[in-house]
């Protein structure tokens, strides 16, 4: 068995599982520290979409605009909770000044390169690992009631054809009969044929089992202090104040990343994006597929075993408090497009999460500038377990010197330094 010390990944969410399982496929031996249980922070409820319709970035035209009426609307899809916080008040500059037309296509084109390799890996992964996520290739739709909002989305789908993802335009009518789960009122919907989606704590519990059973090691319960790099390797202080050592470490870390790096120099502008989701058994009438209820952003995902609402975003800090606001949304966009949405009092689990959002949407993948043996794999935004193959293939590739499988440029590091 390889030296399970030889590369050390802080954090054991869909990231930091799928670097450390591609470090092991490219020989090297690894130990996962994760603060909690595997899974169990950024990666465990979200809707489990893989979606290489997601290449367009957060920050397009005219959302500085909508966000400024928003902040006054609790229950908006995007809210900024008022507060004095100078890093937060210099990351929304950073994130207006891409909100043109030229930044939108650059992190547009970055996010689908990574978003098409990661989308094609899992197809290898599911087989090969067995994985057992309820993985589905049915596609993904956006669904609107609002004529005008359709239409601007219809107008994105020639610039996503050019970078490689497919969609299908479908009028309200012709939507409705393929699609009886929703309302009448639907004007129109878009098809994304090459989108999937699993059940993402069983795609985490998968991943670490896989890892397990090539012999690296994956330590819970196991919360990072301090990461002390030098000139041969770094040494990662746990809480309880034991110690493990390492030839290379791996920061993924989600929206804990930034504090754990600054005592080392190194400045990532991740912001906690807060995101929610309702989780409930089956549901009788469900979609056939995943839906995005674009005119009020909220997803629908349905497995055989469960269902969930999810999605807006809140930059309200490392707020650790359900708003019940912010869950009443879901519930209402539910009601407003589902034929039978789920009842109320009947879910079994209610739950947040902080997304590491960075200010281009794009993730920071590389050595970390100023530390030979420090790798960073942050800043994924919403779409960690669709980013997680690649990103883990690309990591691994970098580690070991090998040609990465796409362009690396995009993501570097150094980029925010």
């Amino acid at each position: 068995m390889n030296n399970p010390d030889d590369v050390l990944i802080l954090g054991g969410g869909a990231i930091g599982l799928a670097t450390a399982l591609s470090l092991l496929e490219a020989g090297r031996g690894v130990r996962v520290l994760e603060a909690g249980r595997v899974g169990g922070a950024t990666s465990h409820g979200n809707c489990g979409t893989v979606t290489p319709s997601h290449a367009p970035p957060l920050a397009a035209p005219g959302v500085p605009w909508r966000a400024l009426r928003w902040m006054l609307t609790p229950d908006a899809p995007l809210y900024l909770k008022p507060r004095l916080d100078p890093e937060l008040w210099r990351w929304l500059l950073r994130f207006a000044r891409r909100c043109n037309h030229q930044a939108w296509m650059e992190s547009a084109r970055g996010r689908a390169a990574i978003l098409r390799d990661s989308r094609a890996r899992l197809d290898q992964w599911i087989g090969r690992y067995g994985l057992d996520c309820h993985f589905t290739a049915a596609g993904l739709d956006y669904v609107f009631r609002d004529r005008r909002n359709f239409e601007a989305y219809v107008a994105e789908c020639g610039p996503l054809a050019e970078m490689g993802i497919a969609t299908e335009v479908i009028e309200g009518p012709d939507y409705l009969r393929q699609e009886p789960a929703l309302r009448e009122g639907v004007v129109g919907a878009i098809h994304f044929p090459d989108d999937a989606h699993l059940r993402p704590d069983r795609y985490t519990a998968g991943l670490a089992r896989a890892i397990r059973d090539r012999g690296g090691l994956v330590e819970e319960q196991a919360p990072v202090r301090a990461l002390l790099p030098d000139a041969d390797g770094a040494t990662v202080e746990l809480a309880d104040g034991s110690r493990r050592r390492g030839r290379e470490v791996v920061v993924a870390m989600a929206a804990w990343t930034p504090q754990l790096l600054r005592p080392l120099g190194v400045r990532l502008p991740i912001q906690p994006g807060k995101g929610y989701s309702i989780t409930y058994g089956p549901q009788p009438g469900a979609p056939r597929r995943p839906l995005v209820l674009k005119d009020r952003q909220v997803f629908v995902t349905a497995w055989e075993d469960g269902f969930r609402l999810g999605s807006t975003m809140e930059f309200s800090g490392q707020d650790t408090t359900l708003n019940p606001v912010r869950l009443g949304a879901l519930e209402r966009a539910a009601q407003e497009y589902l034929r039978q949405p789920p009842p109320a009092g009947e879910a079994l689990e209610k739950w947040y999460g902080w997304r590491p959002m960075t200010w281009d949407d794009l993730p920071a993948l590389g050595r970390a500038p100023g530390h030979p043996h420090v790798w960073i794999a942050a800043g994924h935004g919403m779409l960690g377990i669709s980013m997680s193959a690649a990103s883990g293939q690309l990591l691994a590739d970098l580690v070991t010197g090998r040609t990465p499988a796409i362009d690396p440029h995009p993501y570097r590091v150094e980029r925010f330094q």
